[in-house]
């Protein structure tokens, strides 16, 4: 009987003190790994959408000369090829002299004023650089002018608009949201043709003239259209 009232007072005695020592055990802190950083949206240029803009530059080959002026465009873009279409537009001074095939002893000179461009693009962009080729069709406006190799008198002359091909490559870059710059190449493919001169005597003859050409241009334009942001 002793020693059963021993037990039990030793089990109430534990009793009273456990939740006491609980009580004295700190809360453990629950550890969870870190939220992943935020997922940043990088800005990717998108060659999609109108533009326009100046250029300007240098015409060589039988006549050579200075030229400036605007084009107009539409680029869309399919992941990471461009494609588009262009209307240039501009003046020139190209100007250029050969002996002439039918009036002996006397000079040719062929100038070009104007000529204008409609051009198809395809390109390959890699974010804010496009890589591009084009073609279509060319216009030119020209003077043409017989004058002697002995005075430098003016024997005829007369004008014309001669159609042609043009074919050409560039790199362009994006500089700012709206902005481009670039440098271009074109050649234009103006078919040989005869050209009819009527003299001041009343006297009509015909020289056949070429007038193939090279451009080389630097070009700015603006996109009215942002580049679009994408993760």
């Amino acid at each position: 009987m002793k020693n059963l009232l021993l037990v039990t007072c030793s089990i109430l005695a534990l009793g009273a003190v456990a939740p006491a020592f609980g009580a004295d055990i700190a809360v453990q802190p629950v550890y969870k790994a870190p939220p992943p950083p935020p997922q940043v949206a990088a800005a990717i240029y998108d060659w999609s959408g109108l533009y326009i803009g100046i250029n300007g530059g240098w015409g060589f080959s039988d006549a050579t000369g200075g030229t400036v002026g605007g084009q107009i465009g539409y680029r869309q873009q399919m992941g990471q090829a461009v494609f588009g279409i262009e209307g240039q537009g501009n003046w020139a001074d190209f100007s250029g002299s050969n002996v002439s095939t039918t009036f002996p002893l006397n000079t040719n000179r062929s100038a070009t004023d104007a000529f204008g461009l409609i051009t198809g693009l395809i390109g390959y962009t890699s974010n804010n650089v496009l890589l591009y080729a084009k073609g279509g069709a060319a216009v030119t406006s020209n003077t043409y002018q017989v004058t002697s190799t002995l005075t430098g008198a003016q024997l005829a002359s007369t004008d014309n608009t001669r159609l042609g091909a043009a074919v050409g490559a560039g790199v362009e870059v994006g500089f700012a949201p709206n902005w481009t710059v670039g440098v271009e190449y074109d050649h234009l493919f103006m078919p040989d043709a005869n050209v009819n001169f009527t003299t001041a005597a009343g006297v009509v003859a015909t020289d056949r003239i070429r007038q193939d050409f090279d451009l080389l241009t630097l070009r700015l334009n603006y996109k009215f259209s942002p580049p679009v942001l994408r993760y």
